[in-house]
């Protein structure tokens, strides 16, 4: 099965990159819960909760706290409510989430939990949720997206020709996302149920590569040919949340379009995603302080346009919908 060969070649770098990363995360900060952070005024959104990964949590850009969630003081989610000023924010995002993590406590073997099941942060009385998660269903280890770079930054280096990414996962990544979906849209209904007057906003995942693959060449470490198989993964993760926040009362935030022509492949200065290498501060292949900020401004023009278009959505009812 080609998971199990790309798991084969990349397990020895999968495990040094998820112990160096945990060993930097340490020192980012201690294990502290999310608390909820007063604002200074009282928006239409009186109380936002941020759900959602690394993407969400703003990993890498300064300055970070909650230990090993990598959570930023400058994430998108601390934009929107630096805009919104809602009375109450609850920032629960957590690097190398998954959708699993917002029902269930976030573990990592030895250190224990470093983040609470995210669904708790959710009351009667939240009134904007803001969530960025699936990417990290698409890996099966607890590095989640981050495998599959260590996977094909690996290959690339053993095969710098060809389509050895591609090689390694096959159709595995689609088979994933798919079945992503209706966790996901189980995850919209139960957000309505527990908090039934929110306006929910979901986003996907910014462009991580270009529209011509070309221009990685020589500035990462990733085939041209591969370079295009990972920009439509991402394209067809980000399709699959699309439907399924559609369908299940959502509003979805477009974050790949504002960001193409800024992916890890352009000049330095040019990227809002920063590469293997990071030159601005930031994870690796995670958006730096600039990338949420435009995710940011995404997810405010979505609830721009929601607000004119419709009223605060009530609670779906019936069960999840969309494509299975």
């Amino acid at each position: 099965m080609p998971t199990s060969r790309a798991t084969s070649q990349a397990g020895p770098l999968a495990r040094l990159g998820l112990a160096l990363g945990l060993a930097l995360a340490a020192c980012a900060g201690a294990l502290t819960p999310a608390a909820a952070a007063p604002a200074a005024g009282h928006g239409e959104y009186g109380e936002y909760v941020a759900l959602g990964d690394s993407y969400a949590a703003g990993a890498g850009v300064p300055a970070q706290s909650a230990g090993l969630c990598l959570r930023s003081d400058r994430n998108y989610p601390s934009v929107v409510a630096e805009r919104l000023r809602p009375a109450v924010v609850r920032d629960v995002t957590c690097g190398a989430a998954k959708l699993a993590h917002l029902t269930e406590p976030q573990r990592y073997p030895v250190l224990g939990q470093v983040n609470a099941a995210q669904f708790d942060a959710l009351t009667p009385g939240t009134r904007l949720v803001t969530m960025t998660l699936g990417g990290n269903d698409m890996g099966e280890g607890l590095l989640g997206m981050g495998e599959i770079v260590v996977t094909c930054v690996t290959v690339a280096v053993v095969h710098p020709f060809g389509s050895p990414c591609r090689s390694a996962y096959g159709d595995s990544l689609d088979r994933r996302i798919e079945a992503a979906g209706p966790r996901l849209a189980a995850a919209l209904q139960e957000i309505h149920r527990r908090s039934p007057r929110a306006r929910v906003v979901v986003t996907g995942y910014p462009a991580i590569l270009p529209e011509n693959p070309g221009d990685c060449l020589f500035r990462q470490p990733v085939t041209r040919s591969d370079a295009a198989y990972l920009r439509d993964v991402i394209k067809r993760l980000n399709a699959e949340i699309a439907d399924r926040a559609r369908a299940n009362g959502a509003t979805y935030a477009d974050v790949h379009t504002p960001t193409l022509g800024h992916d890890i492949c352009q000049a330095p200065a040019q990227r809002w995603i920063e590469g293997v290498l990071p030159h601005q501060p930031a994870m690796s292949v995670h958006p730096n302080a600039r990338g949420e900020q435009v995710m940011a401004e995404a997810v405010l023009a979505s609830l721009r346009r929601a607000q004119a278009g419709a009223p605060v959505p009530a609670r779906p009812t019936g069960r999840a919908t969309g494509r299975s």
